[in-house]
């Protein structure tokens, strides 16, 4: 069965390569010059130098409409990439060509929830720097494009009350998510066990804005030396798996119910299993591991969290023991994982099993629903 033509696409996971200007046009003068900037290397490389710190713009991150044998990590530059990269122009073209309606972009250079200046030792330059991410990404990247792109914004997590005073400020210039760490512990900051984050997830809770974990934001999974990048990338829903184990065996969300998490880029085929295990185990253990929640992990699940796949047959094959609510669709543009031109198509391909109410639920209405993001 096709999907039906007046379902418009939305795209929950999505790249932008930031164009030269974001930093040193938003950035105090005292910091232009040590703040990020684009330098032409001689072999042709565009590249990033922040703080005087090189950082390569990797091919891989911006492949759409390239031959797979074309792929590779190697350093790359503006001109070797489709303008719908970092152009609004020609974003706006690209989704038009792949019948995506609206997507949510990740940052690029500062790293998928801000990695990039969490690592920087100045971190009063690190926090100027997440500060004008935003408004550019809120101002000129979305702003560019009402209705088809779903703001979201970065955060100085390393800071506590940077944070807090970060998400107040781009809340009220509308931001719809946060891009958020999968595993703070896993980067050396307090877990989501502890009250560290209590006031940041105050915020969240109150204004009703998602945290969009992606997988990788706490670190890649460990392959054995030696390993092809594939087993690596093929590995990287573990990332998702352990995040969603890890809060639904919380209790975050008795103190903040309205709190939600998307697990993006994670895949969904290894929900089914990873649900039915949380609930056994808490049947077993939950009394004496202080976990005698009101609510089973599945439950919590059900309410709080929420999956994010490309193309994925187990997953949807399986939507049931997911929940039909649960499940939302990303594109990837321009990553190596996505489908552009043929997302429609593909999409379209994947849900010819479900239903025309669920397959309309997974490709927006779900994703319109957890970012508050309604059709205009």
């Amino acid at each position: 069965m096709p999907l039906q033509d007046d379902v418009q696409i939305v795209s929950v996971d999505d790249h932008v390569i930031e164009t030269p200007n974001v930093f040193k046009d938003r950035l105090p003068a005292k910091f232009v010059d040590r703040g990020p900037q684009i330098v032409r290397t001689p072999e042709g490389h565009d590249v990033w130098v922040y703080d005087g710190v090189p950082h390569p713009t990797i091919g891989l991150n911006a492949v759409a409409g390239k031959d797979r044998e074309d792929y590779g990590m190697e350093p790359t530059a503006y001109t070797d990439m489709r303008l719908g990269c970092y152009s609004v122009k020609e974003r706006l073209e690209d989704m038009d060509a792949e019948g995506v309606q609206a997507q949510l972009c990740f940052p690029s250079f500062p790293g998928f929830a801000g990695s990039t200046f969490f690592r920087a030792p100045d971190k009063e330059l690190a926090v100027a720097c997440v500060s004008a991410w935003n408004d550019w990404a809120i101002d000129e990247w979305c702003g560019g494009m009402p209705g088809r792109q779903i703001p979201l914004a970065i955060l100085p997590y390393w800071d506590i009350d940077a944070t807090v005073a970060e998400a107040e400020r781009v809340i009220a210039k509308g931001v719809r998510t946060f891009s958020f760490c999968e595993a703070p512990h896993a980067v050396g900051l307090p877990s989501f066990h502890t009250d560290h984050w209590d006031p940041f997830l105050a915020v969240c809770n109150e204004a009703n804005v998602p945290l969009s974990i992606h997988f990788g934001s706490g670190g890649a999974p460990a392959v054995a030396p030696g390993a092809p990048f594939t087993a690596a990338i093929a590995l990287f829903g573990l990332n998702s798996q352990m995040a969603l184990i890890d809060l639904v065996n919380s209790r975050l969300f008795e103190k903040f119910p309205n709190l939600k998490f998307a697990l993006s880029e994670g895949g969904i085929g290894w929900m089914p299993y990873a649900l039915e295990r949380a609930d056994y185990t808490w049947e077993r253990h939950r009394f004496y591991t202080g976990m005698d929640t009101a609510r089973k992990p599945s439950e919590i699940f059900r309410d709080h969290l929420f999956g994010c796949f490309i193309y994925d047959d187990a997953g949807i094959r399986n939507i049931d023991l997911i929940g039909e609510d649960n499940v939302m669709f990303e594109s990837d543009y321009p990553h190596s994982d996505s489908n552009w031109p043929h997302t429609r198509k593909m999409l379209a391909e994947s849900l010819s099993g479900v239903t025309d109410e669920v397959a309309r639920k997974v490709a927006e209405d779900n994703a319109r629903r957890v970012y508050n993001f309604p059709r205009i």
